[in-house]
């Protein structure tokens, strides 16, 4: 009888002190949410007790001040960033905890996304039967030596060294040759002005076969 009362003292004090080490201290736990590069608020940050159903949120200045117990595990989250968890330190004196969060952002790799202009198959089909094929090699040489395109360039490509060469040469040669001669008027010239009656009188030959 004696041994069952021992044991029931020992499994009682047991208990007591189980449940005294269960029993967790509140604690005033606030604090500011920063991001970790630019030092700038992360407004309405979600806050989560580990292993529990309790939920908390930031304000819009990153601020936030709730009640929890020591040794919680509070997650801290919000979208573009790293997940974060902060342990509330146990035997606190004042029952007070303050903390700065700071998130560091997290680079999601998206798959890469090929748009097509299609909306469907069969537009698909009919521009794939009426596409127009690029011309070959050949085909580009023979568009760009042909007589139009020839004519073109020459209309709208400036002259090159070994042209503008070949004018000025020709303009010094002409100078020099017309140098010392003698410049004859064809209106002081009897035997031009004969020539210009016979051609009004008889016509001009010539422009007409032209």
């Amino acid at each position: 009888m004696l041994r069952y009362l021992f044991l029931s003292i020992l499994l009682l004090g047991f208990s007591i002190a189980f449940c005294q080490q269960k029993q967790k201290n509140v604690v005033q736990f606030s604090g500011v949410v920063y991001d970790a590069d630019s030092n700038s608020v992360v407004p309405y940050v979600n806050i989560k007790v580990k292993n529990s159903n309790q939920n908390y949120s930031a304000n819009y200045k990153g601020y936030f001040s709730f009640v929890c117990h020591d040794g919680d595990s509070l997650i801290f989250s919000s979208v573009g960033y790293k997940k974060v968890t902060i342990i509330i330190p146990s035997h606190l004196i004042d029952h007070k905890f303050t903390a700065i969060i700071k998130l560091k952002t997290d680079n999601i790799m998206l798959p890469m996304v090929r748009v097509f202009p299609w909306a469907s198959t069969d537009e698909f089909k009919k521009d794939f039967l009426t596409m127009k094929f690029a011309d070959d090699d050949v085909e580009i040489a023979r568009k760009n030596l042909s007589s139009e395109s020839l004519r073109y360039l020459i209309s709208s490509l400036p002259r090159d060294g070994g042209e503008n060469r070949g004018l000025s040469f020709n303009n010094s040669h002409n100078a020099l040759i017309n140098k010392s001669g003698v410049q004859v008027n064809p209106l002081l010239n009897p035997l031009a002005w004969g020539a210009l009656i016979n051609q009004i009188s008889e016509g001009d030959k010539s422009r007409k076969k032209n």
